[in-house]
């Protein structure tokens, strides 16, 4: 699914939620900007599946910006559509977390 959100984002097919949007301007480390998520979307991994989510699939991406910012992307995909879309995003808090990757 990576490699589809991927393409989506190179072929400007993506749709941020109304909570993305809104988690991004209020994050508690600070404001996520848009290119944030395409730097950790393109350089990212998935680290959690959710194959039975409605109406589509969707999956965890963690990844790093280009300032070595770790972000979590919350992201959809529309295989009828061949669109992305982004759920939420968030740092995740390193005591959640084992290397950002692990609960």
């Amino acid at each position: 699914m990576l490699k589809q959100i991927q393409n989506c984002y190179k072929n400007e097919k993506v749709l941020f939620s109304k909570h993305a949007r809104y988690e991004m301007l209020t994050e508690e480390f600070g404001i996520i900007k848009e290119e944030e998520v395409y730097e950790t979307i393109l350089n990212g991994k998935i680290i959690e599946d959710y194959f039975n989510d409605e109406p589509y699939p969707s999956c965890l991406i963690y990844g790093k910006t280009k300032e070595n910012r770790p972000l979590h992307v919350v992201c959809a995909y529309s295989n009828d559509e061949n669109l992305a879309i982004i759920v939420t995003v968030y740092q995740p808090k390193p005591e959640k977390w084992i290397d950002f990757e692990r609960r």
